[in-house]
C-alpha cells in the first residue's frame, strides 16, 4: 500500500505502517497543486490541516482507500465526496481529548486568578496583592455546548472541583451521568456562568456564537474556547465584553487563523483581536490546547491502530 504522509505526524504512524510493508512518502513541503500531478499513486493519506481534501483534488484519485487525520476535526477533507466514493476517514480524538481538557482548565484558572497580569507585575518589580484578588470556580455552573470527546472530558476534569456542570448538544441525548446534566439549550441559557464551546467547524456553526447568541444567557458570563475560532464572532464578543455582557474570555483558537491554524497577518491585527491582547479580560494561546507532547503520540497510535484494523 502507497501512503502519502502531508504532514508532521508522530513517528508511531511511520514506524507502524512500515511493519506492514507499506510504502511511505513524505510530501511535508509538497504544494497542492503538485500533490494533484501524484494524488492518484495513493492507497492512502495522512494529513494534518495543511492541504484541503477536497471534491477537485480527491476525484483525481483514483486508487485512494483512505484518509487519515490526526486529531478530531475534519473540516479541511469532503466528508461527503469520500463516503460517495468509499474512501474511509479516520480521525483520533480520543487522542488530545485529555489535553484539550486541561488547556481549557489552565486558562480558566489563569484568567479567575488575575495570573498572567500579576506574573509580569511581579517581574516588573511591581507587588499588587488586593488589586490581583481572584475569584474562585467552585460554587459556579459551567456550560459545555457540544458533548463530543472534548466536551464530555472537559466534564469529567471538572469533578470534583464543586461546580454544577450542565451541557447542550443538538445531536447527541441521553449522556446524563456523574460528571454532568444534560439540559435543553434554554437552561444552558439560564444556569451557565462559564460557556465552553466545543463544537466542531461545520456550515451550521460558522459565527455560531455571536451577539445575539451571548445575549440569550441571563447572565453575565465567561467565554472559553478550545474548539475552532471561526465559530465565535470575536468582534461581537468585545463589544459584550465592553458592555459587561461578558466578563471574560479564553481563547485557544482564533477567528483569524488560517485554515492550517496559522496567524494570518502579525503586522495587521483586526481591531476586535488587537483589544483582547491588551485586555486582562483575556487569557490566548495559539492553538495549543491538544498540542501536549503525550497528546501527539497518542493522536497517532489511536489513529494508525484504526487505520491497521480496517485494512491489514
Amino acid at each position: 500500500m502507497k501512503i502519502a504522509i502531508l504532514d508532521d505526524v508522530h513517528p508511531i504512524i511511520l514506524e507502524t505502517l512500515n511493519k506492514y510493508n507499506c510504502e511511505l512518502l513524505i510530501h511535508h513541503k509538497t504544494t497542492l497543486e503538485e500533490f494533484k500531478q501524484i494524488i492518484h499513486l495513493y492507497d492512502g493519506i495522512i494529513i494534518r490541516s495543511r492541504l484541503k481534501m477536497n471534491a477537485e483534488l480527491l476525484c483525481l484519485a483514483k486508487k485512494l482507500k483512505f484518509i487519515g487525520r490526526p486529531g478530531a476535526g475534519l473540516e479541511n477533507i469532503d466528508l461527503a465526496f469520500c463516503e460517495s466514493n468509499n474512501i474511509k476517514v479516520f480521525r483520533s480524538p480520543e487522542g488530545n481529548m485529555d489535553a484539550v481538557g486541561e488547556h481549557a482548565l489552565g486558562m480558566i484558572f489563569t484568567l479567575f486568578n488575575n495570573l498572567n497580569k500579576s506574573i509580569n507585575e511581579v517581574r516588573n518589580g511591581t507587588w499588587l496583592r488586593e488589586e490581583n484578588r481572584g475569584i474562585e470556580l467552585k460554587g459556579k455552573t459551567v456550560g459545555i455546548l457540544g458533548y463530543g470527546f472534548m466536551g464530555s472530558t472537559f466534564a469529567k476534569k471538572l469533578s470534583g472541583l464543586g461546580v454544577e456542570t450542565i451541557a447542550f448538544d443538538k445531536y447527541i441525548s441521553g449522556f446524563s451521568n456523574d460528571y454532568v446534566n444534560e439540559v435543553s439549550l434554554a437552561e444552558l441559557f439560564e444556569k451557565t456562568d462559564v460557556l465552553s464551546i466545543h463544537t466542531p467547524l461545520t456550515l451550521e456553526t460558522i459565527k455560531m456564537i455571536d451577539k445575539k447568541f451571548l445575549n440569550n444567557f441571563k447572565k453575565s458570563i465567561y467565554v472559553i474556547n478550545t474548539a475552532r475560532g471561526k465559530s465565535l464572532v470575536t468582534e461581537d464578543l468585545v463589544e459584550l465584553i465592553e458592555a459587561g455582557k461578558v466578563l471574560g474570555t479564553c481563547l485557544d483558537v482564533l477567528e483569524y487563523e488560517s485554515s492550517s491554524f496559522e496567524f494570518l497577518d502579525a503586522e495587521n491585527l483586526p481591531k476586535p483581536l488587537a483589544f483582547l491582547l491588551k485586555s486582562d479580560k483575556a487569557v490566548i494561546t495559539p492553538h495549543i490546547a491538544g498540542w501536549t507532547h503525550e497528546a501527539k503520540y497518542k493522536m497517532g497510535k489511536v489513529l494508525v491502530d484504526k487505520i491497521v484494523s480496517q485494512f491489514f
